[in-house]
């Protein structure tokens, strides 16, 4: 298959991938708000997400039974029946019944993550991960602007069951789609064979650095974003330059940078890619250090928040073609969402944030953001041999793939000492 095809997919089911994240995000608070629901039950709607987060706990499922594409498409069907349910309650006053709709559809929704990312995993070769990476993240994006910020400009002339019904239809056509995607190979492993080879995953040399710099490569990023906001709110910025600069703009501009980061780093390699775009991403937390300690105007707040969108983009993409390139292809769906899970654990690092303006103000709390960027540097060392070993196996696992494929070719079982001839293969292709 060619790379523009492979793109091609990948920026469809990446589509939607996003596409219920802008549904939880944006649609659902204004959805409940409006229906008169109080602020502490959309509170509430933040445990909805946990299903993202906790995904690697049936992941295994995915690798074990099934095809990726299959898993993607009753995923879509399953939302698709979730969003059209949604109208058919009372929402001023919701229902336990409701609340396990909705749950419903973000499982769902984390299992096609789950699927789909696998998807990727499976169809891309070597070298091929930044470029794809730039593709998916900035389809990902539009897919959650459309979803979220673009539908509410249907709620006044259509109405929110319409709202749901063009969703529902939405998800349906994109379950065909998964359908009809070309087919990935999938090695459905025995139980103990899948687990010697997860925890071969799990001990490779320099697993416990690895772990720790997927945590924190993103760490000043995350620690600094609740607080941008704010920080504007108190600059005396109104809620459309809010609007129009951080979130309109900030998306374009985040897209733009996740596409420049996945051909850079297609053309320079991920290890170049991680720390050199690692450092553009940290860069702008000095620039809002900059504007709130010499009290700089709307253009350099502007300029701040806008350098920051695009330079997010740029380390997003390299970030995330490492973590592609670690996976072992025969566990791509259970270990990607093990490794998308740590990173999700990072987000616990905004928590802390609101103390640290605080403590040093706006200007100090920046400036240490960008000094929380830095620690994962001294974890390069082991990053660069396990993107030079690649797929998350050791040189044992290397040897042993390159021994069946030779017995397969002769035609032998490679688990009887004679072997046998006509043997099945040992994968079969997704659909």
């Amino acid at each position: 298959m060619t790379l523009r095809k492979k793109l091609f997919w990948i920026s469809i089911l990446y589509f939607a991938e996003g596409l219920p994240f802008g549904i939880v995000y944006d649609v659902l608070p204004v959805y409940f708000r409006q229906n008169g629901v109080s602020l502490k039950d959309i509170g509430f709607m933040f445990f909805l997400t946990l299903p993202w987060t906790l995904k690697v706990l049936w992941s295994p499922l995915v690798d074990r039974f099934g095809q990726r594409r299959t898993w993607v498409a009753l995923c879509c069907s399953a939302m698709a029946c979730a969003v059209l349910a949604i109208p058919l309650f009372q929402a001023s006053q919701p229902t336990l019944l409701l609340w396990l709709v909705l749950l419903a559809f973000t499982v769902a929704s984390a299992t096609q993550d789950i699927a789909i990312d696998a998807y990727a995993i499976g169809i891309l070769s070597k070298g091929e991960e930044g470029i794809a990476n730039g593709y998916r993240l900035a389809l990902y994006r539009v897919a959650v602007l459309l979803g979220g910020g673009g539908t509410m400009y249907l709620v006044r002339p259509l109405g929110w069951t319409w709202i749901f019904l063009i969703l529902a239809v939405a998800f349906v056509a994109l379950a065909f789609v998964a359908w009809a995607s070309p087919p990935v190979v999938v090695v459905h492993e025995p139980p103990r064979e899948w687990a010697r080879h997860f925890w071969a995953f799990l001990s490779r040399p320099g697993s416990i650095a690895i772990f720790v710099f997927v945590l924190t490569y993103r760490m000043g990023e995350l620690f600094m974003m609740p607080m941008v906001k704010p920080f504007w709110v108190d600059r005396g910025m109104t809620p459309e330059e809010i609007g129009t600069i951080s979130t309109i703009a900030g998306t374009i501009l985040g897209i733009l940078g996740t596409l420049v980061g996945g051909i850079f780093t297609t053309r320079f390699g991920i290890f170049t890619g991680l720390w050199v775009l690692g450092l553009a991403q940290a860069v702008p937390n000095l620039g809002y250090a900059a504007v709130a300690q010499f009290s700089l105007g709307r253009p350099f707040l502007y300029g701040a928040s806008m350098f920051e969108s695009f330079a997010f983009g740029l380390g997003t993409g390299a970030f995330f073609a490492f973590l592609m390139r670690i996976c072992d292809k025969r566990q791509a769906a259970t270990q990607y969402a093990l490794l998308s899970s740590v990173v999700g654990l990072g987000r616990f690092f905004g928590g802390w944030s609101g103390l640290g303006v605080e403590r040093f103000g706006y200007a100090g709390f920046f400036a240490l953001t960008f000094v929380l960027s830095l620690p994962c540097y001294l974890l390069l060392p082991w990053v660069r041999r396990w993107v030079a070993n690649g797929d998350g196996r050791g040189a044992g696992a290397l040897q042993e793939t390159r021994a069946r494929a030779s017995k397969d070719a002769l035609g032998e079982d490679p688990s009887s000492a004679g072997g046998r001839k006509g043997r099945a293969p040992a994968s079969i292709p997704a659909g």
